[in-house]
C-alpha cells in the first residue's frame, strides 16, 4: 500500500470481498425487473440503463453479478486488489 491508497477515501474494507475478484466489463442491466440502479464499490457513482444525471452505463461487474465497478476505480486499484478480467 502506497502513501496515495492510505489516504484514499475510497478504500474502506472492500478488500474483505473483492480482493482477487474477476470481473467483465458490460453495459449496466439490473438484475431484476424492480431494480434500477447499482452503485461502484469504491466511488458511489451510480450505474443505470441511462447516462442520466450523470449515471454510467457501463462498467466491470463481478462475475456473479452482485459488485458493480466504474473503469476508473477498477484501473485505480486493479494492481491493489489483483482484479482479474474474463476472457469472453
Amino acid at each position: 500500500m502506497n502513501q496515495h491508497d492510505a489516504d484514499d477515501w475510497r478504500i474502506a474494507g472492500q478488500e474483505q470481498f473483492l480482493y482477487g475478484a474477476v470481473f467483465e466489463l458490460r453495459t449496466y442491466a439490473p438484475p431484476r425487473p424492480n431494480w434500477d440502479h447499482d452503485h461502484c464499490e469504491f466511488c458511489w457513482g451510480k450505474f443505470s440503463e441511462t447516462e442520466t444525471d450523470g449515471c454510467l452505463n457501463a462498467g466491470y461487474v463481478t462475475t456473479n453479478e452482485k459488485h458493480w465497478v466504474c473503469e476508473r476505480c477498477f484501473s485505480d486499484f486493479q494492481a491493489k486488489f489483483q482484479f482479474s478480467l474474463r476472457k469472453l
